[in-house]
């Protein structure tokens, strides 16, 4: 058992009679805002760096985020995703950022994205990019990173250059509804975080996949320090 796993446990120890699974994610933001965020972190979708591989979300801002302004960021993020959750052909979740703090996964099928072997949008992804960006107009102090990923179809030189030119056709096309480009960052990841098996057409499928991360930047977590949110 890892020390995360361990610091879980006291936590949800010690909130017995709510248990962990009730939090909300207004009350997981002042925990994680309350320095607490390594154990609630890992319990609710902390993210990323797998082998030195992929960044983490969101630069870290070098002194620990109050509870308040936690619990603020929280309840914003907790009411995006609310309302990201009507996008079709894309799934919502909640992790957390560099920060500790709650912030966003969207990921878009790229199989309805983009063609197999392509990183031109289809009519059908600009649309669907078009309900995102316009859902995203409310919350400018987030920043995005988007990352692009592959199946393990062909050389990983092939696949890390085409992971990269799909995460771009999307920063460019959300560029281009007013987005704009300083809040914007892409990864191309080829096939190192696949999230089914490459061994089957339908598992491929799930691999080639784009995600989006839209995390609190240092103009809104100054606005939650400040209570101003």
């Amino acid at each position: 058992m890892t020390k995360t796993n361990i610091l879980v446990m006291v936590i949800c120890g010690s909130l017995l009679f709510t248990g962990c699974s009730s939090l909300s994610n207004t009350s997981k933001g002042m925990m994680i805002g309350g320095g607490s965020g390594a154990a609630v972190g890992a319990g609710v979708g902390a993210l990323i760096a797998k082998n030195g591989k992929g960044a983490a979300i969101g630069a870290a801002v070098g002194a620990a985020v109050g509870t308040g302004a936690g619990a603020l960021i929280g309840k914003k993020m907790d009411k995006k995703k609310a309302e990201l959750a009507a996008l079709e052909a894309a799934k919502v979740e909640m992790v957390t950022d560099a920060n500790n703090l709650q912030a966003l996964k969207v990921t878009f099928d790229s199989g309805i994205l983009f063609k197999t072997g392509s990183s031109t949008l289809s009519d059908n992804s600009k649309t669907a990019l078009r309900d995102f960006a316009s859902k995203m107009r409310d919350l400018p102090d987030t920043d995005f990173v988007i990352q692009g990923h592959t199946d393990n179809t062909g050389s990983r030189q092939v696949n890390e250059n085409l992971s990269k030119q799909r995460a771009n056709a999307v920063s460019n096309y959300l560029n281009s509804l007013q987005i704009a480009g300083s809040r914007l960052s892409t990864e191309g990841l080829a096939y190192d975080f696949p999230v089914a098996s490459n061994n089957t057409e339908a598992g491929r499928a799930e691999n080639r996949r784009v995600e989006v991360y839209i995390y609190a930047n240092q103009e809104m977590i100054r606005k939650a320090e400040a209570g101003n949110l």
